[in-house]
């Protein structure tokens, strides 16, 4: 016999959005089912870099990235773990005097906008920074950004939401989804039926299906991020770093673990999975010798890849749905959901409760990939988005 579950909020991905989102709710006093079709935040939330970075983020994201900010010294308080989150701040280098101009007209473009930021010549980065390689020009430091163990911060939203009473609900795939009167009826794993008043879809790379179900279909694609680990050292890096333009992006946890990312890697015959690249890996390594010369003859220990949704244009899709009352999409971070994903739990959270967030989303909506939006290519989000390489991972 089948089971049924009636609640006010049928959450679709049990990511760090979904799960932050459900842990908000039910603080507001909602009854919330949070489904995921494996484990929750084993997916893009507990398999990316773990920067915890506002530099370098387009200027419509910094309202939703600022709200964020705030979350993050608060984990221990609002999970009961502060997943090893630490304001190192976060150094972006520039190779090359090109890339200094970018970095200087980035500063001008988010002034008054929180982060701060602070440019530092060749010879500042030798006085501060003596670890990194003579051959960086420049870079931009932003004080408040850090860095967080991912799989504990991911795992931790969603082991706080079951505490609060949110039904979560791993190995449990939703099979389908239609709206039911006021509000929708799903089917999910082998026995489930749910009756929910309104829906998030949260579902990361496997977001675009729902989407399309009610008549929004987007250009979300997917890539897969991948890392290198090297053995613990004894303290090199003392802050988040990566590169303008792309290619790299290093920390180092406490325990001495460098962590290093730049590459992508390559999707399995099953596209949900995925696999780092030899080639890749070496890539990175050397890419890591020539910056950082105290890791030249580190051992790497581990690698690891994983699968993430991406949107053409680099911002996510975050709001109401433009057909169907009662549902609210929250996917496609290209890269980029970590740091800002608690501020989108809330985000979400307000919007179930009040219709309308106090922060900033509009130019999240779905509606910009409409053919309308297609035709008249001014109205979509992202013009102003920081290009992003191959390589360069903007969480």
């Amino acid at each position: 016999m089948s089971r049924h579950l009636d609640i006010d909020v049928a959450i679709i991905g049990g990511g760090l959005v979904g799960s932050s989102a459900a842990l908000a709710l039910r603080g507001m006093g909602f009854s919330v089912a949070l489904l995921d079709k494996g484990y929750c935040g084993a997916q893009a939330s507990g398999v990316n870099y773990g920067g915890v970075r506002r530099q370098g983020r387009p200027p419509e994201q910094l309202p939703l990235s600022q709200r964020a900010h705030a979350v993050w010294p608060r984990l221990k308080a609002l999970i009961g773990i502060d997943g090893e989150f630490l304001r190192s701040g976060h150094l972006k280098l520039a190779r090359d005097e090109a890339d200094m101009a970018a970095l200087e007209a980035y500063r001008r473009s988010v002034a008054g906008l929180g982060l701060d930021l602070e440019l530092i010549g060749h010879n500042g980065l030798r006085e501060r920074f003596g670890w990194i390689g003579d051959n960086i020009v420049g870079a931009s430091f932003c004080a408040g950004d850090g860095h967080a163990n991912p799989r504990l911060v991911s795992t931790g939203f969603a082991a706080a939401a079951r505490r609060a009473g949110v039904h979560v609900l791993e190995n449990t795939a939703v099979q389908a989804i239609a709206r039911n009167g006021p509000g929708f009826a799903l089917e999910a794993g082998d026995d489930l039926r749910l009756s929910a008043r309104q829906v998030i879809n949260s579902a990361g790379a496997w977001a675009g299906a729902f989407a399309e179900t009610f008549g929004e279909p987007v250009p979300l694609s997917r890539i897969y991020p991948s890392m290198v680990v090297t053995e613990p050292l004894d303290p090199v890096m003392t802050v988040n770093i990566g590169m303008e333009g792309g290619g790299i992006y290093a920390r180092q946890v406490e325990r001495g673990n460098c962590v290093v990312g730049g590459e992508r890697g390559l999707p399995l015959d099953d596209p949900d999975f995925s696999r780092p690249r030899g080639e890749g890996a070496l890539a990175i390594m050397n890419r890591t010798a020539e910056l950082f010369p105290a890791l030249r003859h580190a051992h790497a220990i581990r690698f690891w890849s994983g699968t993430e949704g991406a949107m053409p244009d680099r911002n996510p899709v975050i709001g109401p749905s433009l057909t169907t009352p009662g549902l609210i999409h929250a996917f496609g971070f290209t890269g980029a959901g970590f740091q800002i994903a608690p501020g989108v739990g809330e985000v979400l959270a307000e919007l179930i409760r009040d219709g309308a967030s106090t922060t900033p989303i509009e130019a999240f909506s779905i509606g910009r990939f409409s053919t309308s939006a297609r035709t008249h290519p001014g109205s979509g989000a992202g013009q102003n988005a920081e290009p992003q390489h191959a390589g360069e991972s903007r969480s």
